[in-house]
């Protein structure tokens, strides 16, 4: 057999990579640990990775334990999971949910990597809405823990070509699924204004909502917004009118929040956060857990309220009234855990008749 030709890899201009492509060990972190180590230890997340957050506090709050059944309904990079998975064996399970047709796979292969066979991990392409139906096609009827990390994973807003940044220029795509549904540049063609504006105010509590929503419709006239620097470009013009003060104090946080509603109406994720609540419940067996991780004040609303509810009509022994924040330590070395709250609510114990 002739042997593979060597190919060089493509050099990048300047000392360092600055684009996602180029961080080439980064993103082969197996054949390169010092480096990956080294952006670790510089609190930064490596390209093509991700950092779960809250770990400590969420293994406290759920207490895995050997022959349990759990759920990682936001499967990810399986960071949440590689913690989970040890402590339910011997005779546990996990069952890992995910949208994203492009990491799951990676992740599958991670977890089977470090051990994980079929006997203990189970992975299911689907929304965590949609638990209630894969629990049934497995033939489970409850399970005893639930997680549910709501955050976009730094593997998705790393990559330009998912549409989810504006450090970098893309497609502006935003979709969970790239396969399915609007992109977030199919959104902005043919949203009517008034909604536009109301969905950032909604999706983002942004205070410059009616400016942005003009700018951009006044934008789509001209030309359609298909690019993720484009869009950026046209909030920063949108918001030019402003006196001096407020543009400096805001920076780049209405383009930031801009691009979060967009993502949150592409996917719409507060319609199947309403759906998993609603069925959370029935998912879990008497005296189960959950632990439900938010990253914006609109899901930490609906999180809070349906548990509020549920406590009422005695369907949670106990609930976080106030949520769990990460820490100075886990501030310092992961940054992008600083809007991270999380809940947790224990399942009442119906067959006893009291709470567990």
């Amino acid at each position: 057999m002739p042997e593979t030709p060597h190919r060089r890899r493509p050099r990048y201009s300047g000392r360092n990579p600055r684009h996602f492509d180029e961080k080439y060990k980064e993103l082969d972190p197996g054949r390169f640990p010092e480096t990956v180590a080294k952006v670790v230890s510089s609190g930064k997340t490596p390209a093509g990775s991700h950092r779960p957050v809250l770990v400590e506090e969420i293994l406290e709050a759920l207490r895995p334990e050997p022959g349990l059944v759990a759920v990682d309904a936001t499967l990810g990079h399986g960071g949440h999971a590689a913690e989970l998975l040890p402590r339910l064996l011997p005779g546990g399970r996990l069952l890992g949910l995910d949208t994203d047709p492009l990491e799951v796979p990676r992740t599958q292969s991670r977890l089977r990597g470090l051990g994980f066979g079929d006997d203990v991990l189970t992975v299911r392409r689907s929304s965590f809405a949609g638990l209630p139906k894969v629990l049934a096609e497995l033939g489970l009827p409850a399970v005893d823990l639930v997680l549910a990390d709501l955050g976009i994973s730094s593997m998705q807003l790393d990559d330009p070509s998912r549409g989810f940044t504006f450090k970098a220029d893309g497609p502006l795509d935003m979709r969970m699924n790239p396969s399915r549904g609007l992109s977030a540049a199919d959104l902005l063609a043919r949203i009517p204004p008034d909604r536009l504006a109301q969905l950032l105010k909604e999706n983002s509590d942004e205070p410059y909502a009616e400016e942005i929503a003009s700018g951009l419709v006044a934008a789509r006239t001209r030309a359609p917004v298909t690019t993720t620097l484009g869009l950026a470009a046209i909030v920063r013009e949108a918001l030019a009118g402003l006196p001096a003060r407020s543009r400096e104090e805001a920076g780049d946080d209405p383009v930031r929040r801009t691009f979060q509603a967009l993502r949150i109406e592409v996917n719409d994720e507060l319609g199947a956060l309403r759906a998993f609540l609603a069925a959370l419940p029935s998912c879990l067996a008497p005296g189960g857990r959950v632990a439900i991780l938010t990253f914006h004040s609109g899901e930490d609303r609906l999180v809070k309220k349906a548990l509020q509810a549920g406590a009422r009509e005695g369907i949670w022994a106990a609930w976080s009234r106030e949520p769990v924040r990460p820490g100075p330590e886990e501030l310092r070395a992961n940054p992008r855990s600083r809007p991270a709250k999380l809940r947790t609510a224990l399942r009442a114990d119906a067959a006893a008749g009291r709470t567990a």
